[in-house]
């Protein structure tokens, strides 16, 4: 009985605190919305921010997992785990010219699991982890917009209150059902962003659990200020952006803990007022906290500088050409257009493309663009915004709105080309963060309207609607990612400039077999941008498998002109040159090629073939050799080494190098067919018909394995099995070179062995 009357007088002691803290203005005394239990509300918000993305689920690899996931040797178990702190987000050295300089270890370590888990480069755990990733970082939304819309109060037992639970569902289920987000969890490469926020929000609210209220004020655990400082630098080994959390914990102190009013101290300052000594004496904890975010920054970014080295990363013209524009106005005005069609992908997130570069916004070169209208909108509401934030007399709004700016602006620095270009124009996946901010601010509008609204249902139904049409608009965009093909078509309406997009619908046409549309797209794709060397590269090899050669050495030529230094296409061009006779150009093309990237085994292979045309049988083996040194797996190398010195009567040589080559690929049915063809003519018939029979076994439709196999037997003496074989072959290819005449030469033999038998 004592138990009981002792719980229940906790409890009333609670409510009465609750009550106490509710009586300050709250958004969700204006708020006409559902008001669900903490539990609910996040089950609510975790359901349908799984609805949004699940058909995603299955999706294939697409746009840049081909680099980060499927061609980075990082994510194989035979690269030691320690490269991954020396390498960028794409496999490449921090130390290359080349690298992007994008430093994401812990996101590529996540990569490596997901590879090693699932034995291999199936996209649907990859796809998984990213759909609970974003549930999970849609949940944690509720904690962290209850604290940042209702502030930061504790009960006399020293748990945290949500004031705002009304306020805080709805912004979380319009961080959760934003469309914008759909890049970062349909897209695999996106995971750097869905980490960098999980860290980020858990960097958040640990900063706000060092804090205690108690008689004397606010005192705050130091072991929670170093937690969050360390999740921050997680966050930041997930992506760049994660950094900014420290930045915003000192904003949150200052105006959340210590209810410093921005404009008030400012003119304090001015007019050196003495009661600046009494607020003095208030902050002495936050000059210590923003102290040791200071120096954990400072620390962080220091030993990323010394990981990365001091140049920054290569970026092209193409990729961000306002950031190249000579002229200081141009840049700025440019930067600040961008900015406001980031802010309009934020309120209407309806016309999204996967790459917004090459051509798709193009520059505003004078004050009579009509674009100017946008960022002056902008501008006029930023302005608007922040005269409000600091200004007003209601530090509830000054708190928000301040909080709200905060949230959208900083995270979004390091992606504003005001500090180090950047590799894009617009990039949808790195709104994901000031899409907080955006959700505040919403949120705060809504309020406002429902407390002038005389028929505040209407007005709950209108953002009900507004988010059921994000949450069909995530389905039908995350299915657009599922591949390529419906990837690349979805930009062509919203991009129609982008010389990329072509590029890419080019290319997956290719791909497919479908050369004669995929030229359509890479014409257009150079016609948009005349210097697109990959999109001429790409061109130039499709013309020269049509034996379109001469066009394909003008468009090849005009690449290495504009890049000289662009390896692939001096390679294809070499093998143009070959196929038009001009040997001695071919061979200078190549070498320029391997020139320009030395460790190219794909260049030697075909500077052998090359060799072996000329018969330079010497120089084309060296060739061969060098490209099997570089890629041991060169099929097609080993392959030309084995058939040169069977053709020039090297057999030893040839079995020697056709066992090296099997060691190395075993289950390679071509280097089979080779070495079984030279063990033949060794007369080493039994191990010569044991790999004929396994190249048969794995490949049972090619007509000269067959063929061989006869001729093999034909010589052994085992006629009827040659005959058999020599049948199989020729139904496989009634054409099949010397397999008719061989065959009919053994029925002759039969018929005169079956005479003298009769």
């Amino acid at each position: 009985q004592i138990f009981n009357q002792h719980n229940a007088e906790a409890l009333s002691l609670e409510q009465a605190f609750h009550r106490m803290a509710q009586m300050e203005p709250n958004l969700d005394h204006d708020v006409s919305w559902f008001l669900l239990p903490s539990y609910w509300a996040k089950m609510v918000v975790a359901l349908i921010s799984f609805l949004c993305f699940a058909n995603s689920y299955d999706g294939d690899f697409v746009f840049d997992d081909s680099e980060a996931i499927i061609n980075n040797k990082d994510l194989r178990a035979e690269t030691p785990l320690g490269d991954l702190w020396y390498h960028d987000f794409w496999g490449s050295k921090l130390s290359s010219n080349t690298s992007h300089k994008s430093y994401r270890p812990l996101t590529v370590l996540t990569f490596r699991i997901n590879y090693l888990l699932a034995g291999g480069f199936y996209p649907v755990g990859f796809h998984v982890i990213n759909i609970i990733l974003h549930c999970t970082i849609s949940v944690l939304m509720i904690d962290v917009f209850s604290i940042l819309l209702g502030g930061l109060q504790f009960s006399n037992k020293g748990r945290r209150l949500n004031l705002a639970p009304k306020s805080s569902l709805l912004a979380a289920l319009l961080f959760a059902v934003h469309p914008v987000h759909t890049e970062c969890v349909a897209g695999i490469v996106g995971r750097a962003d869905l980490l960098c926020a999980l860290f980020f929000l858990l960097s958040f609210l640990g900063y706000c659990k060092a804090f205690r209220e108690n008689k004397e004020g606010h005192t705050f655990s130091v072991l929670w200020v170093l937690v969050s400082v360390i999740l921050g630098a997680i966050a930041m080994l997930c992506k760049e952006q994660g950094i900014t959390i420290l930045g915003l914990n000192a904003v949150f102190d200052a105006l959340v803990i210590n209810k410093i009013n921005l404009l008030e101290l400012v003119q304090k300052l001015l007019h050196k007022d003495k009661s600046l000594e009494n607020v003095g004496q208030l902050r002495k904890g936050l000059l210590f906290r923003i102290t040791l975010l200071m120096s954990g920054g400072a620390s962080i970014l220091y030993i990323r500088w010394r990981i990365m080295g001091t140049g920054p990363p290569a970026f092209t013209e193409v990729d961000n050409p306002a950031s190249f524009a000579d002229s200081l106005f141009v840049r700025a005005i440019n930067y600040n257009y961008y900015y406001s069609l980031n802010a309009w992908l934020l309120l209407c997130p309806w016309w999204l493309c996967f790459d917004w570069s090459m051509g798709c916004i193009p520059l505003i070169k004078s004050v009579s663009d009509w674009r100017i209208i946008a960022l002056a909108a902008l501008w006029f509401c930023l302005i608007g915004l922040i005269c409000q934030a600091l200004c007003s007399e209601d530090s509830h709004k000054r708190r928000i709105l301040t909080l709200g700016l905060g949230f959208l602006i900083i995270p979004f620095l390091p992606a504003s080309n005001l500090f180090f270009r950047v590799g894009f124009v617009i990039a949808e996946r790195v709104i994901y963060l000031p899409s907080i901010g955006y959700c505040i601010l919403f949120t705060y509008g809504f309020s406002l309207l429902s407390k002038q609204a005389k028929k505040k249902k209407i007005l709950a139904v209108a953002v009900l609607g507004i988010l059921l049409i994000n949450v069909m608009r995530c389905a039908l965009r995350s299915s657009q990612w599922r591949s390529e093909e419906q990837l690349f078509r979805s930009a062509l309406s919203v991009c129609p400039l982008n010389a990329k997009v072509h590029y890419n619908v080019g290319k997956n046409l290719a791909d497919k077999g479908n050369q004669s549309a995929a030229i359509k797209y890479y014409r257009e794709a150079v016609r948009l941008n005349p210097k697109y060397v990959h999109a001429m590269n790409n061109l130039g090899n499709i013309l020269k498998e049509r034996n379109e050669l001469h066009e394909a050495e003008e468009l090849l030529s005009l690449a290495v002109q504009i890049q000289p230094d662009f390896a692939a296409a001096w390679m294809n061009l070499g093998i143009v040159q070959n196929s038009l006779r001009r040997f001695e150009e071919a061979e200078q093309s190549y070498w320029t090629a391997i020139k320009h990237r030395k460790k190219y085994p794909d260049c030697y292979y075909n500077l052998g073939r090359l060799y072996a045309d000329l018969n330079r049988h010497i120089d084309a083996l060296n060739a061969w050799r060098n490209a099997t040194v570089l890629k041991p797996e060169h099929s097609l190398a080993w392959n030309n080494m084995i058939i040169l010195l069977d053709n020039t009567g090297n057999l030893a040589q040839a079995e020697a190098v056709g066992r090296e080559a099997l060691e190395l690929i075993p289950n390679d049915h071509s280097l089979m067919f080779s070495l079984a063809n030279v063990l033949g003519k060794s007369q080493k018939y039994k191990e010569s018909e044991a790999l004929f029979l396994k190249a048969i076994k794995a490949n049972p439709n090619a007509a000269s394995y067959h063929g061989n196999l006869a001729v093999l037997y034909h010589r052994w003496g085992n006629l009827d099995l040659a005959k058999k074989h020599y049948e199989v072959s020729l139904k496989l290819d009634p054409m099949a070179p010397g397999t008719k005449e061989n065959y009919n030469l053994l029925r002759r033999k039969l018929e005169q062995l079956q005479k003298r038998g009769g």
